[in-house]
């Protein structure tokens, strides 16, 4: 009978011990993935697993009557001036803190520059999309596209 209670202690310990394990395995999931729409409805952008269980967002449509072409014309790299916005990467790089993505990258096209960023699935379902210089933060609000299959 000892064995047997010392055996089930053990298990216990070790099923104990595993938990959290199984706990961040369930919280890596993508969250947010799918069509969003940018504030003000003015871009798509897909987010999706870059291939190692965080978020990345490509350009999937921008709206013809914000004026410009489809090409990142305001690089820092010339050699990337001329490439296409649709299908190019707009966040990435983040990290799973709790509920939150943060320590990530976006790229604002119209600025040609890249930003700190976090990112957050609200309760109403929306997304806080946040560029950062440092510790000041400029947050948008986006919202699922209507042919998110999420939605």
């Amino acid at each position: 009978m000892r064995t047997f209670i010392k055996i089930s202690i053990v298990t216990s310990a070790a099923m104990l011990i595993s938990a959290p394990s199984l706990a961040n395995d369930a919280a890596n999931d993508i969250d947010i993935a799918g069509t969003w729409y940018t504030q003000g409805n003015q871009a798509k952008v897909l987010v999706a697993d870059c291939g190692d269980g965080t978020p990345c967002g490509t350009m999937v449509w921008f709206d013809p009557a914000m004026g410009g072409e489809n090409k990142d014309f305001n690089n820092p790299d010339p050699e990337l001036r001329g490439r296409p916005l649709l299908g190019s990467a707009i966040f990435w790089g983040f990290e799973r803190k709790k509920n939150k993505w943060k320590s990530g990258y976006i790229y604002d096209a119209r600025g040609g520059k890249t930003y700190k960023s976090k990112l957050e699935l609200q309760s109403d379902g929306s997304l806080k999309v946040k560029g950062c210089i440092g510790p000041i933060c400029q947050g948008q609000t986006w919202i699922r596209a209507e042919d998110d299959p999420a939605n």
